[in-house]
């Protein structure tokens, strides 16, 4: 089976300095997406809240998260891993779980793993996410039956015109 790999950064976030923030693997019948570290960055690439807010970051990290999902198709409910990255995680994995819990399905959770950093790359950065996401192939007609509903309504009114 043929896959395709395809690498996008999304107009909605800060451009990345080096790599790329969301990474597609397309086979047949499923997708297979990567999304490179969030940060708490605002669209000047700067760090959201006063100095050593980690709550602003942790929020900010999540949305900028939502916006690489919903650029490649996806959304919440598809992430299948995440990984987090905390500074200080014994003074901010209790932030860190109440702001997740908003974002994602608390019954049915992604996997996950947390962990606790002395620093992230960005100097001043407190907290990091990153995510993968399953979804059925783009154009895949088993998974949108109302576009194969209609094709065959097509061939149902051509037949019939036929006759």
């Amino acid at each position: 089976m043929a896959i395709t790999v395809k690498f996008s950064n999304p107009k909605t976030l800060a451009p990345p300095p080096g790599y790329t923030y969301v990474v597609e693997a397309s086979g047949k019948k499923l997708r297979m997406i990567h999304f490179a570290g969030q940060l708490g960055l605002n669209m000047e690439n700067k760090l959201v809240g006063p100095a050593g807010d980690f709550r602003s970051q942790c929020v900010k990290a999540f949305e900028n998260m939502g916006l690489a999902l919903k650029a490649a198709g996806v959304a919440w409910k598809d992430v299948v891993k995440i990984n987090n990255y905390l500074v200080d995680i014994g003074k901010n994995i209790g932030v860190f779980r109440e702001v997740r819990d908003k974002y994602l399905n608390v019954k049915a959770p992604p996997a996950s793993t947390t962990v606790g950093v002395p620093e992230l790359a960005r100097p001043g950065a407190l907290f990091e996410i990153e995510a993968i996401a399953m979804a059925t192939a783009r154009g895949d007609a088993a998974a949108e039956p109302k576009a194969a509903s209609k094709k065959s309504d097509t061939k149902k009114a051509a037949k019939k015109k036929r006759r």
